[in-house]
């Protein structure tokens, strides 16, 4: 095997395991919010600066082959696109914490009834995430075409939780706060899922060699006109 080849199993094992850590810290921050549990919190808590120091190796790893090897084709492509998910894996890990850190605070609260179906739409997101990265190793743009269709049911949901949160509001308002929490939550929820939407893009460019950034969100708005 050639040493470029070498390091661009390597760059793909590195960048799997950012996204394993990723993936287990939304779930974990999901989980402290469903069950009112702080321990799975406090883990996504701890478990930030990890992301944070793999984020920059990877990085480093990227540069490093751009440099010393000067990749064209598919393996440039490929480099450039771990850049970009990289980055996008990082977000989703420091949104995550701020899903843990509301679920902590909903705690200082009396439980409440969620307005939200939150299990469904994390649902939504950790399959996203899950068959993103699995396109990526995969190679596989339908797959990845299919994160990007997924993202449109998130956004309305999202957009859902808005009036049923100012309903709940008017007929409690003393449970203003612990709603604007979970307010908070599904907008966190909802940019996870655009991060996500970006790292199928990603992988489209990287088996293609088109970018489509945006495109389908476009369509979407113009199939509602």
């Amino acid at each position: 095997m050639h040493h470029l080849d070498r390091e661009i199993e390597k760059l793909k094992k590195s960048i799997l395991e950012v996204g394993t850590i990723v993936e287990e810290s939304l779930r974990y921050a999901m989980q402290s919010l469903l069950t009112r549990n702080a321990e799975p919190a406090k883990r996504v808590i701890h478990t930030d600066p990890t992301v944070d120091i793999r984020e920059v190796l990877v990085e480093e790893e990227c540069l490093k082959i751009l440099a010393l090897y000067q990749p064209v084709a598919y393996q440039l492509r490929f480099v450039i696109a771990v850049l970009k998910i990289n980055n996008d894996l990082e977000r989703i890990g420091d949104l995550a914490v701020n899903i843990a850190q509301r679920s902590l605070d909903l705690l200082k609260y009396p439980p409440l009834e969620y307005p939200v179906d939150f299990k469904r739409m994390a649902g939504i997101v950790e399959e996203m995430l899950a068959k993103s990265l699995d396109a990526l190793v995969n190679r596989d743009s339908a797959m990845a075409v299919k994160v990007c269709i997924l993202d449109d049911e998130v956004d309305q949901m999202h957009r859902d939780s808005y009036p049923a949160v100012a309903k709940i509001i008017t007929e409690h308002p003393e449970q203003t706060e612990s709603l604007l929490h979970l307010l908070s939550v599904s907008r966190y929820l909802e940019r996870c899922a655009d991060q996500v939407t970006n790292i199928a893009e990603d992988v489209i460019y990287l088996v293609e060699g088109s970018i489509v950034r945006h495109k389908h969100k476009h369509e979407s708005s113009n199939n509602e006109e």
